[in-house]
């Protein structure tokens, strides 16, 4: 079946890609939210990557299984170039004169999040983390890829991904020793870490 999608998509089928995104939207989106930690920007990144996809289709191969690591590789690029936006957008917007304060709406955003302490408390956790490191652990531990998906996602070698991840997990293993973070909320177990956000999708 994803080898019969990829074709179709390939060939610009309007049908086909609307099965793609019926199919991995979900998937996309919690990967946006992991990398983000904000909704909002998450739904962004969601319709970007489609577009992306669309636009770059002759690039996926006729040949393979899932398309998933595909458009997750285009996810994190997605997510990296509107950060990189965004920065400019705030240095921008630094350098204008300010009559008046203007309000932080810091607290009006955390407020629409459950349990908004705990995403907190993770959230300082994950910026312990290179932007790389985060984006294996995203992929491997919460989106399920293993690291040769994971590889093909970044485009990257495998032991790249498995380096990544290796010191992605010793700094959270550390980071989270020295913060109270309740077992149900976020915890260690092994060599998987579970963390406040979406509910990790199966694999596909």
């Amino acid at each position: 079946m994803d080898t019969n999608l990829r074709k179709r998509v390939r060939a610009g089928d309007h049908d086909a890609f609307g099965e793609l995104f019926d199919a991995y939207a979900r998937s996309v989106y919690n990967h946006a939210f992991r990398l983000t930690g904000d909704w909002a920007q998450a739904q962004d990144v969601v319709s970007l990557t489609f577009l992306d996809a669309w636009r770059l289709r002759d690039k996926l191969d006729e040949e393979g299984g899932s398309v998933r690591p595909w458009l997750l590789g285009i996810a994190t690029n997605v997510t990296r170039n509107t950060r990189r936006a965004a920065r400019r957008h705030a240095a921008a917007v630094a350098r204008l004169p300010r009559d008046e304060a203007v309000g932080d709406f810091a607290d009006e955003v955390a407020g629409r999040i459950d349990d908004a302490a705990q995403l907190a408390l993770v959230r300082a956790a994950l910026q312990e983390l290179r932007r790389a490191e985060r984006e294996v652990l995203a992929l491997c531990v919460w989106s399920g890829l293993d690291y040769a998906a994971a590889a093909e996602a970044l485009g990257v070698p495998v032991g790249t991904v498995r380096s990544r991840l290796s010191r992605a997990r010793a700094k959270l293993a550390k980071h989270l020793k020295t913060t109270e973070l309740p077992a149900e909320r976020g915890q260690m177990r092994g060599d998987r870490i579970t963390a406040v956000g979406p509910k990790r999708e199966g694999n596909r």
